[in-house]
């Protein structure tokens, strides 16, 4: 289990909810895209406490991005500001600025091979050159062959008889354009 907390979020912890039940229980990467496009304003932070749960993954247990899953996130209330709105007759009234405390905790699937430890850089540049190799020599071998899209011919588009009716819905529309 990988932990990543963020603490005294400046948003209610209501609507931090809101985005935080939409990726419950989703892969990694699947719920990186949706709080990519998501336009709440609670999207953001969780997107980076997402990326930091990940990274902690991969540096601190060496497991591969591709086999975690976000088994829980939990939005707790933090401390609340006291703050006043001025009110008319010389009254003032309370206003709670509240925080949230946010906690991720990623797991990996069942059945799903741990990450091998990085190569060194010495052995990498000798597997890029021999795949450069196999390349040139698999594409010297298969000439490319082009294919042809078949195009169909446009069918004949029978005009409209211009009467009443056509002018009618132009002028008689429910909404305008």
């Amino acid at each position: 289990m990988i932990t990543a907390k963020l603490r005294h979020l400046r948003i209610s912890p209501r609507k931090v909810r809101l985005v935080a039940n939409l990726i419950r229980g989703m892969e990694t990467e699947e719920a990186k895209v949706q709080l990519k496009f998501l336009s709440k304003r609670a999207a953001g932070p969780i997107l980076k406490l997402l990326n930091s749960a990940i990274a902690n993954a991969e540096h601190n247990f060496n497991l591969s991005r591709e086999n975690l899953y976000i088994s829980k996130i939990m939005v707790d209330p933090g401390p609340s500001l006291k703050r006043s709105l001025p009110r008319a007759m010389g009254r003032a009234t309370p206003i709670l600025k509240r925080t949230s405390h946010i906690t991720i905790v990623l797991s990996e699937r069942a059945g799903m091979v741990k990450r091998e430890k990085p190569l060194k850089k010495a052995e990498k540049k000798e597997e890029k050159i021999e795949t450069e190799e196999e390349k040139k020599e698999k594409s010297a071998v298969k000439p490319l062959k082009k294919k042809r899209l078949k195009v169909k011919k446009a069918e004949k588009v029978i005009p409209r008889k211009k009467g009443f009716k056509d002018i009618a819905r132009k002028i008689f529309r429910r909404k305008s354009i």
